[in-house]
């Protein structure tokens, strides 16, 4: 609380973005009226278009504001900054049309100004916002708009914590000490024995944050701590142990006037489900439509590539609350050895030594003997997994989830039944983040994350980045 360096760059964020959509939309106007010949559809003077400017700023970066461009959550977060600035410079854009329409009177001299607006505004702000990031850090070099943090707790947590916050030049955050007992591998970390220890020897106007990773017994001491971050104003937090129970969709309600938190499975529930499908069903039946002549084609060539075989392969699979489904595929595994496992199929092949290879290679082989020549070039490209745009319209599936697993690979997972709690996916926050190039235990992590944070703009960002996956081949193997 004591420490204003957050609030003070929101400001700058709020002031450099109004004055920089002005700059973009202003270079965009003069170089539509001031530079090109052509004939104007509307005559809109200079000091007409930057009145209409001084009314609709504070509207678009009110637009802005909706959108979380001033929540550290989502600045501190260059792909995040990116998409939603985008969004909120065309959300802007449809605005100042709209305005002008309900005003009778045109904003724009020209179509090609709305164009060029677009395009020199969002170049404008992200300029800025790479700027004012860089200066950040350069102050942080310098401990200017640094968080000093004293960390309560010395558990596995707790070094997680202060390795995420390392180093302060890049995070803002600097620890100046630890409650807790001291352990060689942190030696160059400041440890005191007890929080009153710590507050003796520091002094108060020196802590910004308080972050507790573990509780204390004896509960007195855990009030103490949290008096004394209320009565010096100084920022206090709580990160449980358990932090999975905790990472999902948490309210706190009122019953019978008692506050209670509720930690419920998924965010998706309620009008997020129902949206969700929604959009399944209108982006399933798209897709469908459009890829119908390449699978037609990619048929043909698994066709003519393994003649006794099917075009086919349908995957039993678990989706949503552990229902069993039959994902379609293109089938890119000879015809002897499809639907055997690898276990069987290598040892089918006289190969049983490649099963160990198989498994402690993340379940996969570089040049795996089960696959036909076309079925490589399938799965290298994920052209394979065409066919599941018609699961998505059927409600098998969703566009975006945790991937979807037979039930001896959910077997193996200790909170399966958290993530079968919404429906499996096409693609996924796992599959954009490696896929093949990370370990099960971490794709698990991840789908779990998913379903506990799932917002449907996670799903826009998971979908657009899915298509730099794919033409990019990032973890298809």
């Amino acid at each position: 609380m004591r420490n204003n360096s957050s609030i003070i760059y929101k400001v700058c964020l709020l002031a450099g973005d109004a004055l920089f959509l002005v700059a973009g939309l202003s270079f965009a106007y003069v170089l539509r009226v001031s530079i090109s010949h052509r004939a104007l559809s509307a005559h809109v003077s200079s000091h007409q278009f930057l009145g209409f400017l001084a009314i609709l700023i504070p509207f678009w970066i009110l637009i802005f504001a909706l959108l979380g461009l001033y929540n550290e959550r989502f600045y501190n977060n260059r792909f995040s900054e990116i998409s939603r600035s985008l969004l909120g410079i065309f959300i802007g854009i449809l605005f100042a049309i709209s305005y002008g329409y309900m005003i009778n009177k045109p904003i724009f001299p020209a179509r090609l100004v709305v164009i060029y607006g677009f395009l020199f505004s969002f170049i404008s702000v992200m300029f800025f916002r790479t700027l004012a990031r860089s200066i950040r850090k350069f102050l942080y070099s310098y401990n200017i708009g640094i968080n000093t943090v004293l960390v309560i707790g010395n558990n596995d947590l707790t070094k997680s914590f202060i390795n995420a916050l390392s180093p302060t030049s890049k995070t803002g955050y600097k620890i100046i000490g630890i409650v807790g007992e001291k352990s060689e591998e942190d030696s160059k970390l400041k440890f005191f024995k007890s929080f009153k220890d710590a507050t003796n020897k520091i002094e108060s106007s020196k802590i910004h944050t308080i972050i507790q990773t573990e509780l204390f017994t004896d509960t007195t001491e855990n009030e103490d701590i949290l008096n004394y971050a209320q009565e010096n104003h100084i920022a206090y937090r709580f990160m449980p142990s358990n932090n999975e129970l905790y990472t999902g969709n948490i309210k706190v309600d009122l019953l019978y006037s008692i506050p209670v938190i509720a930690v419920e499975q998924t965010a998706l529930i309620g009008w997020g489900r129902v949206v969700k499908r929604i959009t399944d069903i209108k982006l399933g039946l798209l897709l469908t439509i459009l890829s119908m002549p390449l699978m037609i084609v990619i048929g043909l060539l698994v066709k003519l590539s393994d003649p006794k075989g099917k075009i086919f392969y349908k995957a039993k699979r678990l989706s949503r609350y552990g229902k069993t489904v039959n994902i379609l595929k293109f089938r890119t595994i000879k015809q002897a050895y499809n639907g055997l496992s690898p276990e069987d199929a290598f040892t089918k092949l006289g190969r049983p030594e490649l099963i160990k290879e198989y498994r402690d290679n993340g379940d996969q082989l570089d040049a795996d003997p089960r696959f036909t020549k076309i079925g490589r070039i399938l799965r290298r490209t994920s052209l394979d997994e065409i066919p599941q745009f018609i699961n998505v319209l059927k409600g098998d599936i969703s566009m975006v989830g945790p991937r979807a697993l037979d039930s001896f690979e959910m077997e193996q997972y200790s909170k399966k039944n958290l993530i079968l709690a919404v429906k499996s996916g096409l693609t996924g926050l796992a599959q954009i983040s490696g896929r093949r190039d990370i370990s099960f235990e971490e794709r698990r992590r991840l789908d779990l994350y998913y379903v506990q944070n799932w917002s449907f703009f996670s799903d826009l960002v998971i979908l657009v980045r899915t298509i730099s996956v794919v033409l990019f081949h990032k973890g298809a193997k």
